[in-house]
């Protein structure tokens, strides 16, 4: 089943690292047959805690239209990947 969710994710303040977490959080949603409505750069910000020895991280949001069952495998990937510091899915119609 399509739904929409919104995805905040956190990449190494590092612009290299961020073009490339980028690259593969774009790439993981074309192979999942994920439709980006909206793409908006938020810009590095000072993390409220430190992660993977990181004080600051860019920050990225998306609003998307994906299948839920695909969910769980794209999380799978981004948790696993170095470059992604951290990553949240929302799905704004379940409140």
């Amino acid at each position: 089943m399509i739904q929409n969710y919104e995805f905040t994710v956190i990449f190494d303040a590092d612009e290299d690292k961020t073009k490339s977490g980028l690259e593969l959080v774009k790439s993981t949603f074309e192979k999942n047959g994920v439709e980006i409505t909206k793409e908006e750069d938020l810009g590095v910000r000072t993390l409220a805690y430190i992660i993977n020895k990181q004080e600051k991280g860019h920050y990225v949001y998306f609003e998307l239209k994906a299948d839920t069952s695909k969910i769980a495998d794209m999380s799978k990937v981004f948790q696993l990947s170095t470059l992604v510091l951290k990553f949240l899915f929302v799905n704004p119609e379940r409140k």
